[in-house]
């Protein structure tokens, strides 16, 4: 399917890849440090930007010539997210990041997915009064963590 950029009054949307992997919570952090180096995940005036799921569960079995041997029992192995980040319309780019991920992911199979999508990125209009931005709330936003 092909997606159109297309703008409006405060934002661009133009086409990238979406990636999302699927892997242990404690092997997340790892992802993101190898694909930055090799792309710095931006958007606008931030880096590094990529959301993670609050952890679930997986079933799979085992099968014939799996790293674990065959099994017959369906395990479910808790602790298991979902890393979402988007990354430059670019098929080499993307090669290389998905050899990245394959490389330093636990799984024999890692559940590596990827989609063309529309992504927002802003025009960077003046936000200064606008009382929804997090910069004019005294949320937890502006708290160092």
């Amino acid at each position: 399917m092909h997606l159109k950029p297309f703008e409006t009054h405060s934002t661009r949307m133009q086409p990238m890849y979406l990636l999302t992997v699927q892997l242990p919570a404690e092997n997340a952090d790892t992802i993101i440090e190898h694909v930055t180096t090799i792309t710095p995940l931006t958007a606008g005036k931030y880096d590094c930007n990529s959301y993670e799921t609050a952890p679930g569960f997986e079933r799979y079995r085992p099968g014939e010539g799996a790293a674990a041997g065959k099994e017959e029992a369906i395990r479910k192995r808790p602790g298991v997210v979902i890393l979402y980040f988007q990354i430059e319309d670019d098929e080499a780019l993307l090669a290389n990041v998905v050899e990245k991920i394959f490389a330093v992911n636990p799984y024999q199979e890692p559940f590596i997915t990827v989609e063309r999508v529309l992504v927002s990125r802003s025009k960077g209009l003046d936000d200064s009064k606008n009382p929804y931005r997090w910069w004019n709330t005294t949320g937890d936003w502006k708290k160092a963590s």
